[in-house]
């Protein structure tokens, strides 16, 4: 009898692809190694101290290739062969239960054979979750509760997710995304996205990878626990933004946003013609309106002389967006009577108006002035409010901390579209899916966030680990953010599990 596998002389497995010694071959047939099903240490396996969110590394030699958890202790070792981490660890602790997690076979050690056993299929899917259509079809049909191995009660989706250091700026961006039903279908089959071709040595396709595991995980019905660290995923953002976005650093919600979906928008193959999931989503267009303004330090009769060339009548132009910018009324610099700082509050309609074709704004670059006005011509299935509360100098960060009074459901945005779009747009109503909160000082301060579960219709807000069930009118007294409205008929969208 001879072993269909070659062990290195380093003890390092010969070939990860072919990854097994389930079998030896006698007299030319193929023949199952008669321990793989009947290994005796199956019960040492320790489920609660399994976590498979960190980065897949040999916790000795920091290496990635051929990495084995050990389901006792759940640290990750190299190799499997004589001389190998692993097989080192299983002589010197006596854990004997190895999962290879590339290949996600088990493996007893030192005995070096692979175990096959049914009962282990939960840890394989905590690994590596995978999701049918008529799953994902389902996902906001019900309400349904699941326990973790843990023993606490969670809704898929509604998930908590780790703050490493300084990381609930991006959390909340993930998590908000994660509730936008097509977006989280999307990734939560890796067939929409797998084919996706990419230039050699292009790293932003690791980007939609690791979103993807993120996805699977948060909505996970058999999770081990009740929460999941980003952990991966944070990581292919520090590389990707090439270090512009730090777990160790408090970063900026809306720029985070900003930069990700147009990473996701470009690794996924999309251009400003060619659509992806993200555009299908968020993308509207406006029309932009802008007028040259003189210099103030010219003469009135010079001002006037210019006003009528034609370098300062009013341009027209058409732009795409994936999120409207909000600007808030300038907040009061002074205390009442009481020595009390006044919290001003505003209408989400009266911030909207920017967008009503007639409001003219002044917008100031280095060298000259515009008047713009803007009016929409397109609304996407899912629309993005970012309400400007930060302002930069050269010395400090301001924010404006005026609360904005909006309705949770039913926003008509019809009269902010053009005449033509007003005609061929069926349904301009919106309802609140998520609502991104900054609390605290500019940079400094935390992030939550509260989410709609379609399947209940209840609001849960999450900050970092904690979950909690929030009373939709309590949404409305918070420092929003980011908030993503859906359209009411996006029944359609809702469906959508590939591009």
């Amino acid at each position: 009898m001879i072993s269909l596998k070659r062990e290195r002389e380093d003890g390092f497995d010969d070939d990860d692809n072919e990854d097994g010694v389930a079998a030896k071959v006698v007299r030319g047939r193929v023949v199952e190694d008669r321990r793989s099903r009947h290994c005796p240490y199956l019960d040492t396996i320790n489920r609660s101290v399994l976590d498979f969110d960190f980065e897949k590394l040999c916790s000795i030699s920091l290496s990635h290739i051929n990495v084995y958890a050990c389901l006792i202790c759940g640290k990750y070792f190299q190799g499997r062969g004589l001389k190998s981490h692993a097989y080192t660890h299983s002589v010197q602790f006596t854990h004997h239960v190895f999962l290879n997690l590339h290949t996600l076979k088990f493996y007893c050690l030192p005995d070096n054979y692979e175990i096959i056993d049914s009962s282990l299929e939960d840890i394989t899917y905590v690994l590596k979750p995978t999701f049918t259509k008529q799953h994902i079809a389902g996902l906001d049909k019900q309400g349904k509760l699941y326990r973790a191995y843990d023993g606490t009660t969670y809704l898929p989706g509604i998930v908590g997710l780790n703050n490493i250091k300084a990381n609930d700026y991006a959390n909340v961006v993930l998590q908000a995304f994660s509730n936008v039903p097509p977006l989280r279908n999307y990734f939560l089959e890796e067939e929409n996205y797998r084919g996706i071709r990419r230039p050699p040595g292009d790293i932003m396709f690791l980007l939609v990878q690791r979103f993807g595991e993120l996805m699977r995980k948060l909505w996970n019905p058999r999770n081990f626990k009740a929460h999941v660290s980003p952990h991966e995923m944070l990581q292919a953002v520090v590389l990707c933004s090439k270090k512009n976005f730090q777990i160790t650093k408090q970063g900026d919600a809306v720029d985070f946003m900003t930069w990700f979906l147009n990473a996701l928008h470009g690794a996924l193959g999309g251009t400003k013609k060619k659509p992806s999931i993200i555009t299908k989503a968020f993308q509207g267009s406006m029309r932009i309106f802008s007028k040259k303004l003189p210099h103030p330090d010219l003469l009135p009769e010079e001002k006037e002389a210019l006003l009528v060339t034609e370098e300062y009548q009013e341009q027209m132009s058409e732009s795409t967006f994936l999120f409207l910018t909000l600007d808030l009324p300038t907040a009061p610099l002074y205390k009442d009577e009481k020595e009390q700082l006044i919290i001003p509050q505003v209408p989400l309609f009266n911030i909207l108006g920017k967008f009503n074709g007639s409001t003219e704004k002044e917008y100031k670059t280095y060298k000259e002035n515009f008047l713009k006005r803007f009016q929409l011509t397109k609304l996407p299935p899912y629309l993005v409010f970012c309400i400007k509360r930060f302002t930069k100098n050269n010395f400090f960060v301001e924010k404006n901390p005026t609360i904005v009074n909006f309705p949770i459901t039913n926003v008509d945005l019809r009269e902010y579209l053009t005449e033509e779009a007003q005609a061929t747009e069926k349904n301009t109503t919106y309802d609140l899916v998520a609502n991104v909160v900054h609390d605290g000082k500019p940079t400094e301060g935390a992030y939550r966030i509260h989410v709609l579960h379609h399947g209940t219709g209840k609001w849960y807000e999450m900050q970092d680990l904690q979950v909690t069930d929030i009373l939709p009118q309590m949404i409305t007294l918070s420092e929003a953010y980011i908030q993503i409205w859906k359209r009411q008929e996006s029944d359609d969208t809702n469906n959508h599990t590939g591009v």
